[in-house]
């Protein structure tokens, strides 16, 4: 079941003229905290969106101590449950008219090989086609608003991934290395095709590679495995802080320098060029179908 957490607002750091809407997956730790804690900061209304109910109020409370803001919701949903997205879609449809922005930023990295509640291993279940279907049921939202963004948090990882046509849940043989970044390639071409698809509306849709970040991403929440080597990087000139990863989500946000830049992939706040098997057009059109059957949003 969804929950929510409205609460009010008293920050006047924007106009209700520039204030966005701006929903963010992901949003109880790490990046998708940071970017909560700074675009809450700039005056907008901020939709945390947070699988456990309990973290996510933590997080809650956190974001507003350190914001300094009242503009901010908590809502629960879970992307492993194709059932619970759409609970999520039909209780933000009751509370909200439009959407500025969705950062889909929310991602997970297992050691071994979970599934989701719909039986799909879990970072492509995750980090993709959780994504896909929450995406797609928002379009009408996003739609609605003036000048709307997508933003897909995506990684350099996809430069070593690909699509497992034969095998896309990985059942015969799990690789941590194989799953992550060949959910990440799903990103890239989730946002190709997304992007060609609303170029005559008023939606754009990028995505960007946050860099190396200390985050708990591939931190077990049931048996804590990871935890000792998140402390022991979090301690390294090599990997960013979570504040660090989230500045270019911040930028593609709000900044008005990529108005109505789409399909691009940033890195650092700049356009990157894609390695070739990531424009395969081919490639994403079929993901796509596959991924719009996947989520019983076609039957064909």
């Amino acid at each position: 079941m969804t929950h929510s957490a409205n609460i009010n607002t008293t920050n006047t750091a924007n106009t209700a003229t520039d204030r966005k809407t701006i929903l963010i997956t992901g949003a109880n730790s790490g990046m998708g905290l940071a970017s909560s804690i700074a675009l809450a900061k700039q005056g907008h209304h901020i939709i945390m969106a947070c699988r456990n109910l309990k973290r996510g109020q933590q997080a809650l409370e956190q974001a507003k101590h350190e914001s300094g803001s009242d503009q901010l919701t908590l809502m629960t949903c879970d992307l492993g449950s194709l059932d619970n997205i759409r609970e999520f879609a039909a209780e933000f449809y009751k509370q909200y008219d439009h959407l500025d922005v969705l950062l889909n930023n929310a991602g997970v990295v297992h050691p071994t090989r979970k599934e989701t509640a719909d039986g799909f291993e879990m970072s492509i279940g995750v980090n993709h086609l959780g994504h896909f279907l929450l995406t797609s049921l928002l379009l009408d939202a996003l739609q609605q608003a003036k000048a709307a963004r997508i933003i897909v948090v995506s990684s350099n990882a996809y430069k070593i991934g690909k699509i497992h046509w034969d095998d896309p849940y990985l059942q015969d043989g799990y690789n941590v290395v194989s799953a992550y970044s060949q959910s990440k390639l799903a990103n890239l071409y989730f946002t190709s095709v997304l992007a060609e698809r609303l170029k005559d509306t008023s939606v754009t849709v990028n995505s960007l590679h946050p860099g190396a970040v200390a985050t708990s991403i591939g931190v077990d929440r049931d048996t804590g495995f990871g935890k000792r080597l998140l402390s022991a990087l979090a301690h390294t000139p090599f990997f960013q802080t979570p504040e660090q990863g989230a500045e270019t989500a911040i930028f593609l946000a709000t900044d008005p320098s990529v108005a109505g830049q789409t399909g691009q992939y940033f890195y650092r706040k700049k356009v990157m060029t894609l390695q070739s098997r990531a424009s395969d057009r081919q490639q994403a059109l079929r993901l796509w179908a596959w991924s719009e059957r996947q989520t019983g949003l076609s039957q064909t």
